[in-house]
């Protein structure tokens, strides 16, 4: 997610309707990662939530979920279990089973953590449409949203590191849209369960309520375990 300053936000309304729809996006992603990773038994990951509403941000490196440019004003930093793609994951994974049935397990360890780390990326967006969808009265629906929607909840950096998952998954276009949209009705169901979204908002009020610049994985961890 990429967000331009809040300088350009023109009155104290608009500007509290921004600042929401960041904490509902930042929030999903820090949910996901927290209790999506938990519920398919994957280790924890470092992450930490980076708010910059200065303006101030220097670029990342990029082994966080955004693209990170320095009229950026939030971000995660880490939360991805897997950090670089190999060409043709599949083929890749065939080949090895094909020489060693025994390493399998490993095989769908990495793709599990794969998956988690694409459905991650994508509760972000859905999180900050489901708050915006809630706000103005409307019904929440599947079949209302599509990938490319989420380009309208400041999902267009994540949507980038999707695509360079899926990418690396096949060069069959037809096996990464087929996985895409796969993934995409996980996530959505993740945002839309009714004991996630309450935790996405209990995370979303208090990255409002508090104010911090730097929300950690502990923070995180520790307001969901109450």
């Amino acid at each position: 997610m990429k967000r331009n300053k809040l300088i350009d936000i023109c009155t104290h309304e608009k500007l509290g309707q921004h600042k929401q729809c960041i904490a509902f996006h930042e929030a999903g992603h820090a949910v996901a990662i927290y209790l999506n990773n938990k519920a398919r038994n994957l280790p924890p990951v470092f992450f930490q939530i980076i708010f910059n509403y200065s303006g101030n941000v220097s670029d990342y490196d990029g082994l966080g979920f955004e693209s990170i440019h320095d009229d950026s004003v939030a971000r995660i930093e880490g939360g991805r279990l897997i950090q670089s793609f190999h060409p043709e994951v599949d083929g890749l994974v065939n080949e090895l089973v094909e020489k060693n049935e025994t390493i399998m397990p490993l095989v769908e360890d990495y793709i599990n953590a794969f998956e988690a780390d694409i459905i991650n990326l994508l509760v972000g967006p859905l999180a900050e449409a489901k708050f915006v969808y809630n706000r103005d009265d409307e019904w929440f629906s599947y079949e209302m949203l599509n990938l490319n929607s989420l380009k309208n909840y400041g999902g267009d950096s994540d949507l980038a590191l999707v695509r360079e998952y899926v990418e690396s998954l096949s060069k069959s276009k037809l096996l990464q849209n087929i996985k895409m949209d796969e993934l995409f009705a996980i996530a959505f169901q993740f945002v839309n369960d009714a004991s996630n979204w309450k935790a996405i908002t209990k995370l979303a009020d208090f990255i409002l309520q508090s104010n911090k610049n730097i929300i950690s994985c502990e923070d995180v961890v520790s307001l969901l375990d109450v």
